[in-house]
């Protein structure tokens, strides 16, 4: 196993692994986000660019944003409601960086920020320090009257993003194929039913409308939760349904019987065809399944482990591309791909005009497809506790024996198995996984870990 070590650095205090999120009117509110605002167009000074999802928090908190940056001498270009990954290829090819307004996955009462670079990445952590300084100490610029920053709407620039993705597929490559799209009421309800249509698709959509009330479903597009795009796939005879998370960086398919397919599945479907077509190194997390690391070692592809969180994905990507490497394909094992040849993020978009494609150039079922991938089983839990470098500790001595990886939290590896533990990003809580080709052997790991903890 092939991994990208992670450097002992100082800590962030309010970004997580993605952004800054919490619940509106308790961790998250307008102040804050005015005082991200004016610490980021400290550190940025040009032109900043923001979208949001649809959250009902999200004018009040875009408002906010403007006001920092404005204030600071930044000139704010106002993007309106779109996916993040649409914020981010907009920011590579036209500004000097980004904030976005979401709270991705979490419930409706969440909110948050994730703050783009001029490249289209999200901020890494040295310079999230940075900008966490700069709020906390309040060392900000403040423009006089004559530079504040001026503000203007750009939201048509939407149809870019679209035009961006559809030109790396063959033109009606997807003719006839019907599809069901769920954007959950998010900002992917203009652009992933677009994008598949001009592929050649027939598209039907639910939870197609702008509603930060989320009335269809959560933002976390979960088994529970897709019942209805799985009842609209067979109604229709449609090849798959395809669902969005809150900001649409990500996605998650169900197959033509209806059936949730596993994100870690899905990924190694498309990882195998990135391979197929022009053999490279495939990055992701230490979470990630190892069906991809043996899907991608079947076509001769390394696999490079990074920690868990999808900036750490995209900057290796780059640094080893800078290195003159060979990389083809990345993501995350939550419906979170990345494609080199497009942008250095996730992109729910582009994810699922790739499984379009992939499905329509097949001539087989996804469900098929996905029966040639190996299958593996991976349990999570989340373990609640005040003392969480102590458990770590305990699981650190018990299993000093066996091969131990520290890229993030703690990664065991057996012969036939592993177990992973590390702090949530996000939530407060311990994450657990548990992995093993075979289901017992999972659940015989899983149960070892927490009798240790």
């Amino acid at each position: 196993m092939m991994t990208m070590k992670n450097d002992n650095k100082p800590k962030k205090v309010l970004f997580g692994t993605n952004g800054v999120r919490g619940i509106i009117g308790e961790g998250m509110n307008p102040e804050l986000v005015m005082k991200i605002g004016l610490a980021l167009g400290s550190m940025i000074q040009g032109r900043v660019a923001i979208g949001r999802d649809t959250r009902t928090s999200g004018e009040a908190l875009a408002a906010a944003m403007r006001s920092g940056l404005l204030a600071s001498g930044c000139d704010v270009i106002d993007l309106g409601i779109l996916p993040t990954p649409a914020l981010q290829y907009l920011v590579r090819e036209h500004y000097d960086g980004g904030a976005m307004i979401t709270a991705s996955h979490n419930p409706p009462d969440y909110n948050g920020v994730k703050v783009i670079e001029g490249d289209g990445t999200e901020m890494d952590d040295t310079r999230t320090i940075a900008l966490e300084s700069l709020i906390f100490s309040e060392d900000i610029t403040m423009a006089d009257w004559k530079n504040v920053g001026k503000l203007t709407d750009e939201s048509d620039r939407i149809e870019e993003y679209i035009r961006a993705i559809i030109s790396h597929f063959p033109t009606d490559c997807c003719r006839n194929m019907i599809v069901v799209v769920d954007p959950g009421s998010g900002p992917a309800a203009a652009t992933t039913p677009e994008i598949l249509r001009r592929m050649g698709c027939t598209v039907h959509t639910i939870n197609g409308r702008f509603d930060g009330t989320f009335p269809g479903r959560l933002p976390e597009p979960s088994p529970e939760g897709l019942s209805l795009l799985s009842e609209t796939v067979i109604a229709t005879g449609a090849a798959f349904g395809v669902a969005h998370d809150g900001d649409a960086d990500r996605a998650v398919f169900v197959d033509e019987t209806g059936s949730f397919m596993n994100e870690n599945l899905t990924f190694a479907m498309l990882a195998r065809a990135a391979c197929a077509t022009h053999p490279g190194m495939v990055v992701t997390p230490v979470s990630t399944s190892d069906v991809i690391r043996e899907v991608a070692a079947g076509y001769g592809c390394p696999t490079i482990y990074t920690p868990v969180g999808s900036i750490s994905v995209a900057r290796t990507m780059l640094s080893l591309i800078q290195k003159g490497e060979t990389v083809v394909f990345g993501g995350e094992g939550n419906g979170g791909q990345i494609f080199p040849n497009h942008q250095f993020c996730r992109d729910g978009g582009m994810t699922a005009a790739a499984m379009a494609e992939l499905v329509a150039g097949s001539a087989q079922s996804i469900s098929s497809l996905a029966d040639e991938i190996p299958s593996y089983t991976m349990i999570k839990e989340k373990i609640y506790s005040d003392d969480p470098e102590g458990l770590f500790l305990k699981v650190r001595r018990a299993c000093q024996s066996l091969e131990i990886d520290e890229t993030d939290g703690i990664h065991i590896r057996w012969g036939d198995a592993w177990a992973l533990i590390r702090p949530s990003g996000t939530e407060p809580f311990i994450r657990l996984y548990a992995e093993s080709r075979d289901p017992k052997r999972a659940e015989e790991v899983k149960d070892y870990i927490l009798s240790l903890l």
